[in-house]
């Protein structure tokens, strides 16, 4: 039940360019190279995002990206 009201909010929230659990843009928060074509992006709240400069949008990272 719950993830079907907060997962659109997330949703929508990431393609602000925002984090999920802080709201900080993510272009303020920490990156650092993790290939070629993508960043690895750490939040003052420690959530980790990836963003593929390709595409130029935020993902969440996946537990073996972190």
């Amino acid at each position: 039940m719950f993830k079907s009201i907060f997962s659109p909010v997330q949703a929508w929230l990431l393609s602000q360019g925002k984090c999920v659990g802080c709201g900080m843009p993510l272009s303020k928060a920490t990156h650092e190279a993790s290939g070629e074509s993508s960043e690895k992006v750490t939040c003052k709240c420690h959530r980790i995002y990836i963003f593929d400069k390709n595409t130029q949008k935020y993902r969440r990272a996946l537990l073996n990206e972190a």
